[in-house]
């Protein structure tokens, strides 16, 4: 009788034993895909966060800003800012390049003063990037609508301000800590480009709240034309803190950088600061180290799983010994008992991989769906990370997991087969 079939009658022999050394390798699998599911998945939405509230794929400040920035330097701005975007967007590799202004105001409302955080942007602009990174950006969506789909906003009431209008939209968090409502005025009060002081009042025109936890206390939105003359940056220059370039291929974003830096040589009289997105802050180290740290988790899972096998099985070992022998006495070799034992653990490991890799996907997919809140979790943490995360199930991890899987738990069979195939006909004939 040839081996194999040797093997999967004895897995069918004792089903308790068979389900104790595959419940181990299943479950370790299980857990494993899941988390590197949610490791891809937060992996993509830092990414995606950072590239639409932060950095774009490459960022472009004045030289001097980044060492002042806490203390609203708007005097260090990117003059003449419509050339630079114009000559960016000339080059074959650049989607679209993006103005912005960020600064610190006070919010005044009934006598009370609240800290914000203020974005001056082009929201027709914006909502051409949207347009040029998928085929089903909806055009008959309303302005805000259109827009809240650009910049992923889980919930958005009211309406996008107008070009030039004195309007905002506000983070519901903001709004709410204010007690203002779509359509109501607040104060904002700042320092300009010319390091006076100035006031102006904006309508709330809508109400946004943002993915990312920590943005939904501080941070507005407002028409690009509108916070220049706010803050005087139309007469310092025609101005704005920092240009987001948003490239067709990213695979080398540092070259990429370096190219475009050595391009907007004389453009403005201003030395210019030219990062990829990789290279600012911390966001990117921060998901390496996760991701680093999930790895040596999932290896432990492996070895715990590993552990349970090998022991499994040495205990089977003792409880088989005058099987052992009698096989042993009927002229099997050791070499054969070792493939014996080894296909069964083999066997065992496939099917238990497979089932532990079917269930992660079948946790995963509606996850990847529905998504995990972590918005108590997250609350007060600024990690650049949503409250929401959508696990994505990686083809190649997934089927590394199942291999790998199989491969350890075939593998930790070795060392008790080796020791069964050692023992002497005779003495596990006597075994009681």
């Amino acid at each position: 009788m040839k081996l194999p079939v040797i093997a999967f009658r004895n897995i069918g022999r004792n089903s308790r034993r068979s389900l104790l050394s595959g419940a181990a390798i299943a479950v370790a699998t299980l857990v494993i895909v899941f988390m590197f599911s949610a490791i891809e998945g937060i992996k993509v939405d830092v990414a995606r966060n950072i590239h639409t509230y932060v950095s774009g794929h490459i960022r472009i400040r004045n030289q001097e800003y980044e060492r002042y920035e806490k203390l609203n330097p708007l005097h260090l701005g990117i003059p003449d800012y419509r050339t630079v975007v114009s000559k960016l967007e000339r080059g074959d590799d650049t989607r679209l390049a993006l103005p912005r202004i960020r600064f610190f105001t006070a919010v005044y409302q009934e006598e009370a003063n609240y800290r914000g955080v203020g974005i001056g942007l082009d929201f027709e602009r914006e909502l051409d990037l949207r347009r040029a990174q998928t085929d089903a950006f909806r055009l008959d969506a309303s302005r805000l609508d259109a827009f809240a789909e650009a910049w992923d906003l889980p919930f958005h009431a009211g309406e996008l301000p107008r070009s030039g209008e004195k309007e905002i939209l506000m983070s519901k968090g903001l709004a709410e800590e204010i007690g203002v409502e779509i359509g109501d005025k607040v104060t904002l009060f700042t320092k300009t480009a010319f390091m006076g002081m100035q006031a102006w009042t904006f309508r709330v025109t809508g109400i946004i709240l943002f993915s990312i936890h920590s943005m939904n206390s501080r941070f507005f939105l407002a028409p690009l034309d509108s916070t220049q003359r706010f803050l005087k940056m139309d007469q310092a220059g025609d101005s704005v803190t920092e240009i987001l370039v948003f490239m067709e291929n990213t695979r080398d974003l540092e070259s990429a950088a370096s190219r475009i830096g050595g391009n907007l040589r004389g453009v403005t009289a201003e030395s210019l600061s030219v990062k990829s997105w990789r290279s600012i802050g911390t966001f990117h180290a921060l998901v390496t180290m996760m991701e680093t740290v999930y790895n040596i988790i999932a290896f432990v899972f492996f070895l715990l799983g590993t552990t349970v096998i090998v022991n499994t099985t040495m205990m089977v070992i003792y409880e088989r010994m005058k099987e052992i022998g009698t096989i042993a006495a009927m002229g099997m070799t050791g070499g054969e008992i070792v493939v014996l034992f080894f296909l069964e653990a083999l066997f065992i490991a496939v099917a238990a991989g497979l089932a532990g890799t079917l269930a992660g996907i079948g946790l995963v997919l509606p996850l990847s769906l529905s998504g995990i809140d972590f918005g108590a979790a997250m609350e007060g943490v600024d990690m650049g990370i949503s409250s929401v995360i959508y696990p994505i199930l990686n083809l190649r991890s997934t089927v590394f997991v199942f291999l790998y899987s199989v491969v350890v738990a075939a593998l930790a069979s070795f060392l008790p087969t080796i020791k069964a195939a050692r023992v002497e006909p005779v003495e596990a004939l006597r075994t009681v």
